[in-house]
């Protein structure tokens, strides 16, 4: 990425600058529904090799890398023609979550990674972002959740009106805490005001 704007690239060209992102909507901008499960999990890198070559589908490499990613992720049920759209919220996730992280991206968004879903798969989707951090790849969390922000982050960016009002250090437990965090976003305003 190297501090590279990227206001006003394509789709494309954001994915191959190292930038993917964990969608707030899965099923109207992370999924085509009418898709199968081994489509969705190519989407992004259908156009290389060894999913295709000279303009034509590999169906044989994208079936068996479905497969893999379905083994790993634990997406249910393990039928890689299934439809996108047939699968439970926590399994469409788990593929958005498979595609995303599988393309290896220095930077991960995730927009209300886990709206929807039960506690399984909650922790679940939580565990592959720390996994990602822990390879210190950059994972911007966006959430309304205030439990899971502080559950999750290392650094915590508050906003209001539109405009960073504090950072505060997770771990610090006089900073971090629902309270404090709550005054900020409802306009309480800080000593550290960044613009």
């Amino acid at each position: 990425m190297n501090g590279r704007n990227i206001a006003n690239l394509s789709p494309r060209e954001i994915i191959d600058s190292g930038i993917n992102n964990i969608p707030e909507d899965r099923q109207k901008r992370g999924l085509v529904l009418d898709f199968t499960v081994a489509e969705n999990l190519i989407l992004e890198n259908y156009h290389e090799k060894p999913f295709s070559q000279k303009g034509r589908l590999n169906h044989k490499k994208i079936s068996g890398h479905a497969i893999e990613l379905m083994e790993k992720f634990d997406i249910r049920p393990r039928n890689d023609k299934q439809l996108a759209g047939e699968l439970s919220g926590g399994n469409q996730q788990k593929v958005i979550l498979a595609r995303e992280i599988t393309n290896d991206p220095e930077v991960l968004i995730a927009a209300q990674p886990t709206r929807g879903l039960d506690v399984g798969a909650i922790e679940y989707v939580h565990r592959y972002l720390i996994e990602q951090r822990n390879k210190e790849k950059a994972v911007i969390l966006v959430s309304f959740e205030l439990d899971e922000i502080m559950d999750v982050s290392d650094r915590i960016a508050i906003i209001y009106d539109g405009k960073i009002v504090d950072i505060i250090d997770a771990n610090d437990a006089d900073d971090a805490d629902e309270k404090t965090i709550g005054l900020l976003m409802a306009g309480g305003g800080s000593s550290n005001e960044t613009e």
